[in-house]
């Protein structure tokens, strides 16, 4: 018996449209704080305001793959999706077990307490819905 590939859902329809104005209205809010704390007071806490420029940087480019579906878009979504939750994980653990290492708090500190833990639910919301959304084996008509 042949396996063919159902073919894969768009990732810009359905929720996939909510979960893309998510990370649209983080990358604004990420770019924009990055952006001020940067620009006025970035000699403080260079490592803070450079990840949340960073995690502004991984919401912009998560939403065009999301936004963009087809299998490049996927993998960008993938890819951002995956280096955001270690890093939200990863920033999370840091900033708790020490937090004299960010001195003023990024995006993902406290796994993103300031902003509702939204940043640690996102990626995972994200990687689920490419799953979902993924080609799925079926098996080949008998004949």
């Amino acid at each position: 018996m042949v396996e063919t590939r159902a073919p894969e859902r768009a990732t810009n329809r359905g929720p996939g449209r909510l979960l893309i104005a998510v990370y649209i209205l983080f990358a604004i809010a990420a770019t924009s704080r990055a952006g001020l704390q940067i620009a006025t007071k970035f000699d403080e806490a260079p490592v803070a305001y450079l990840l949340s420029a960073l995690a502004a940087l991984i919401y912009i480019v998560a939403a065009v793959g999301l936004a963009r579906a087809g299998h490049a878009g996927r993998r960008v979504a993938l890819a951002c999706c995956s280096v955001e939750l270690v890093g939200v994980l990863a920033v999370g653990v840091l900033s708790i077990a020490d937090p004299e290492l960010f001195p003023d708090e990024t995006v993902w500190s406290d796994f993103g307490s300031g902003y509702g833990y939204i940043p640690l639910v996102l990626p995972a919301l994200g990687l689920l819905w490419l799953y979902r959304t993924r080609a799925h084996p079926r098996p080949a008509p008998s004949p």
